[in-house]
Formats: structure tokens, sequence, C-alpha cells
């Protein structure tokens, strides 16, 4: 297919359609303004325009949209999302969040305040797969904190936001690293191990500058705490780490949760944990829908020579000046940048991976980065820029529950600015070629 810059007509749609809407409800002073209108519908007017761009039958250009929404890779992606769905909801509703928390926050020692928050954020978000949970459960936690030991706001909640995105980088069943390992075609715990090695040293420099910056204060819990109900997080987190089959993984956590459920609490039967489970598919619905739109728009526009036409344009700015052979570290530069742009333009990490995961599997193909390398690359980044913008839903909702200003919000939020540094590093640092 030749390459064609009208066949990125539909894309630049969807963002003018979401994006628009976002700076309209802002200036309209509507709270999560990026959010009023949702992806899966901003993106009905995108596809409409891809249909009438696309040559040949109708019936054919809608065949190939139906292809993309069936491929592999796409409904794969969705039957984990649903699954990933249901275990955070069934562990939460047994009291599963609470119990990590209350555990966590009994383990606190008092001079450490704020880098046992960042753990605990840490914790709770790798095991639950979701900042935006993590940072609801901790945000009010850390306001009293804030509260009760003269610690600055902003830092105590941008220590939250920051443990809340290391573990939503880190967790196997994070929509990120579903999306990210999905779209690139490797394993979960292939791409744990490499986003370890680079977020790992980034939470340890921001241990260590929190307990530099923050006080000390008695933090107490509300429960005693049941340890068994944090098992089924733990649980999930080896099983995956050990290498099974994340489907299986995710089936077994969710029957765990249930069975835990069901011995430590009198009122939970067979009836509510069904109920349980399906509201965790229904939580799941918009990134679903989206990522099944999305594969459909995104073969149209590669069979009108779209995702083509990008890799030129990529392989000609970041072309060595006096070798032509393609460079490993050009291709990942090429990957941060492209899912970070999006990232901005969209205001969240998990949309940003989706809409660039073709382009970035293309790029990794054609400038031999490791899959799992150009996984662990798109999560990071996105994670970073996530962190920083004062429109993200993470920042948002922090700054709504400690009542600041985002702006003033994302100036604390460190855990992100050392995670995008050490990225940069291991990039100049270089990576054996495929």
């Amino acid at each position: 297919m030749k390459p064609s810059p009208i066949a990125l007509l539909p894309l630049l749609l969807f963002l003018a359609m979401f994006i628009g809407s976002g700076i309209y409800y802002q200036n309209q002073a509507v709270e999560f303004a990026f959010y009023q209108i949702s992806a899966p519908v901003a993106i009905l007017p995108a596809i409409w325009l891809a249909m009438l761009l696309a040559k040949g039958p109708l019936n054919e250009r809608i065949e190939t949209f139906i292809k993309g929404i069936g491929d592999n890779t796409i409904i794969t992606m969705v039957v984990i999302y649903l699954l990933a769905g249901g275990f955070a909801s069934v562990a939460k509703a047994i009291g599963g969040v609470d119990a990590t928390v209350n555990l966590g926050l009994s383990l606190i020692p008092d001079p450490l305040v704020l880098p046992g928050l960042f753990v605990i954020s840490a914790f709770i978000a790798t095991a639950m797969g979701t900042s935006m949970g993590t940072i609801a459960a901790m945000a009010p936690i850390a306001v009293g904190v804030a509260d009760a030991t003269g610690i600055e706001m902003a830092l105590a909640a941008g220590t939250v936001i920051g443990g809340a995105m290391f573990g939503d980088n880190l967790s196997i069943i994070s929509d990120t690293t579903i999306a990210a390992t999905r779209t690139q075609g490797c394993e979960m715990r292939d791409k744990f191990r490499l986003n370890a090695k680079i977020a790992i040293p980034a939470a340890a420099l921001t241990i260590a500058l929190l307990f530099t910056m923050g006080g000390s204060g008695e933090v107490s819990t509300t429960d005693d705490t049941n340890i068994l109900l944090v098992l089924p997080y733990i649980a999930v987190l080896v099983m995956a780490l050990s290498g099974l089959n994340v489907m299986l993984v995710l089936f077994s956590g969710i029957l765990f949760a249930g069975v835990v459920g069901m011995a430590q609490l009198p009122d939970y039967s067979v009836a509510q944990f069904s109920k349980d489970i399906y509201a965790g598919y229904t939580g799941m619905q918009e990134i679903l829908i989206l990522s099944m739109l999305i594969g459909g728009l995104g073969a149209m526009m590669k069979s009108q020579g779209g995702v083509e036409y990008i890799a030129g344009m990529i392989d000609r700015l970041t072309r060595r000046k006096h070798n032509h052979e393609p460079s490993p570290r050009s291709g990942e530069v090429s990957i941060g940048a492209a899912v970070a742009l999006t990232n901005v333009a969209t205001a969240n990490n998990t949309v940003a991976i989706v809409l660039s995961g073709a382009l970035a599997k293309d790029i990794a193909n054609r400038y031999g980065v490791d899959p799992k390398r150009s996984a662990s690359l798109m999560d990071i980044f996105s994670c970073v820029v996530q962190g920083f913008l004062p429109y993200g839903a993470q920042v948002l909702l922090a700054a709504s529950i400690a009542k600041l200003s985002p702006l003033e919000l994302v100036g604390s939020i460190y855990y992100c600015a050392l995670l995008g540094i050490a990225a940069i590093i291991s990039i100049l640092l270089g990576r054996p070629k495929r």
C-alpha cells in the first residue's frame, strides 16, 4: 500500500473531537473537562470519515473495519480487560483494599511518613492495577497525614500520585500493561522485569528524596487488619511472575478472592460474588469498547497507507546522518515520543498506548527494538506524562480531594520526573539489537 497522509485524517479528527470537547468544557469550568465526552463516542465521526476515504465497495470497507475489531490482539486484550476488572472488583468488594491500606499504615515507622505513603500507594496500585482506585483510597489518608504532621499538602498528595503511578506502571493487571504487552506481542512477565529495572531505581531515589523532605508523626489505622483479605492480591502477583498465562492467573485470582470473601464475610454469597464480577466487567466497558473501535479504525488507516506514511516520516527524522542502518536507540526514542505526544493529546495513558500501539510495533520491527522493550517504554513514558498533566484524571482526583489547584500539585510528583529521567538514561546507555 502506498504511504498516504490522507489516511491519517480520521485519527486527527478523533483527537480534535476529544481535545476540542475537553477545552470547551474546561472553559466552562466543568470538572474533569476532558472526560465529559467519552473517547468511544468521540471516535465515531473518525470511523465515519475513514469509511468515506477508503476505496472499494462499501462491503469491503466494512469488512476491513470488522477484521480490525476481530484481530487476535484486540480480542485477547478485551478478554484480559474483563478478567482484570472482575478480579479487581471482587477483591475490593470483600475488603481487600481497606485491609491492604490498614496493613501498610500499621507498618509505617513514625519518622518515615512520606516514604511510607509512597510505598503503600505503590503496593496497592501494583496489586489493584489502577492508579485511580489507589488515589481514591490513599489521598484522604494523605490529607489527614498532612494535617497531623505539618507536611505540605501538595507534597503528601503528590507522594500518593507517584506511588500510584509506580504500581500502575508495573502491575500485571493494569490496563496500561495489558494494552502495552498485547499491542507489542510480548509476555507480561518479561515486560515487568524490564520495567522494574527502570522503575525501581527511580522509586528508590524518590523514597530517599521524600525521607529528606518529610516530617514525622503518628499514622493510625481505623480497623484491625485481616491479612487473609490481602492474599488474593499477593497470589495474583506471585502467579503472574511465575510465568503462568495471564488469563489463567486472573481467572484463578477471581475464584480465590471469591472463596476468601465467602469464608471471611458472613453475608458474602455466590449471588453477590457474581454481581461483583459483573460490576468489574462494566467498569472496563469504556476502554474495552475503545480498544475494539481503535482496532477497526487502525486497520482501515493501515489499509490506506497511513501507518506506512508515519513510519516513513519517523524513518527520515531519526536516521543517523552518516549511517543508514536503523538504530535501536532511534527506534526507542521514536516509540517514547509517539506515546508521550499521544498522551498529552488524550490525557489518558491507556488510550495513548492503544492509539499508538500499532505504530510502536511497526517502529520496533523497523529499528530492531525488542517487543518487551517497546512495551516497557510505552508504559513508562505514558505514566510519566500522565503524572504531569494538570488535566489528567489522576491529578484532578487528588487535587479535588486535597482541595488544591492541579497546577500546584503537579510540581510535587517527584516520582514521575525521576522515572522519566531513568528511562531517558536507559535509552542513552543503549541496549543490544534484537
